[in-house]
């Protein structure tokens, strides 16, 4: 009898370890913090799944990018302000139009959005935007703002399109890691086909995404490998209220500090999962050092 109730404690411990409670607040710290409220969050440990770089939600489905070319579909169940079960359902490879997986230099997936009845996928390096099917083959490249066709702009190869999102009102916009070398480095500048918005920079962007019709959540992170100190940022840009040279309203909303105790990682991708609730992801470089961190937040008003 003994034997078979640690059998099943076993096995249901092998069942869960794939998410485990995590704590990112400082210790005797309210989750509140600025304009937003973390929920739960939990360290991922899926084996052989790791550098998450992008998430789209959907209809209890969480779709996560790596940046080496796989997209991975999970089950989730996001109830009572908390991350109940997260399930590894598919993983794909990108692909291109032969059905064949991309190679090193072009599969640096890094930001992905819902488009039409598959997803837009940019990429750094080789910078483009695909569209792809939900399986991640892709159906062709998007036309982009003349100004991101040129890969000598950018700052460096590793700084390229890290974020897309879409919208019927604005289109495709995305958004390099780094101002481009030509653009005044005060400002981060969103692209779209024809036409662009800046905001102030703080940081390197690392993923966006509509908190509604006119407002885009910006993801932004800071690090110094001298201090180790890591710095995560959530600011809110409002595209329909800007100024004649194009710099539009932003809103500090979240600043998470490493130094001032909050337990964070490589945050790159963050989704809209329900009204004024985000998910947002950590990517763990597939290194033993650094953690795949799931956080669950609310958006105050």
């Amino acid at each position: 009898m003994f034997k078979s109730i640690i059998l099943i404690f076993a096995l249901q411990h092998m069942l869960h370890a794939d998410m485990t409670a995590y704590t990112i607040t400082p210790a005797k710290q309210q989750a509140t913090q600025n304009s937003i409220k973390i929920l739960d969050a939990k360290e991922l440990q899926f084996p052989n799944v790791h550098e998450f770089s992008g998430l789209v939600y959907k209809d209890n489905m969480l779709y996560a990018l790596s940046d080496q070319g796989s997209l991975y579909l999970f089950d989730i169940i996001v109830q009572n302000d908390r991350i109940q079960k997260l399930t590894l359902r598919e993983h794909y490879l990108l692909r291109n139009k032969k059905s064949e997986p991309f190679k090193k230099k072009k599969r640096d997936s890094e930001g992905i959005t819902f488009y039409k009845d598959g997803f837009l996928i940019s990429f750094e390096r080789k910078n483009r935007v695909l569209f792809c099917s939900r399986r991640g083959k892709k159906i062709k490249k998007m036309k982009l703002n003349a100004l991101l066709e040129d890969n000598e702009k950018y700052q460096s190869p590793n700084k390229g399109l890290e974020s897309v999102a879409y919208s019927q009102k604005y289109g495709i916009i995305t958004i390099p890691e780094l101002p481009l070398k030509d653009k005044n480095s005060k400002y981060h500048t969103l692209y779209a086909k024809d036409e662009l918005w800046k905001f102030h920079a703080q940081g390197a962007v690392t993923d966006i995404a509509f908190i509604d019709s006119d407002n885009l959540l910006i993801l932004l992170r800071e690090y110094s490998y001298l201090t180790n100190r890591h710095i995560t940022s959530l600011v809110k840009v409002n595209l329909a209220n800007c100024n004649e040279k194009r710099v539009c309203q932003r809103e500090l909303i979240a600043k998470l500090d490493s130094d001032a105790g909050w337990h964070i990682d490589n945050f790159e991708g963050v989704t809209k999962v329900g009204k004024n609730r985000f998910l947002m992801v950590s990517d763990d470089n597939d290194s033993m050092f650094q953690k795949t961190l799931l956080v669950l937040f609310e958006i105050m008003n």
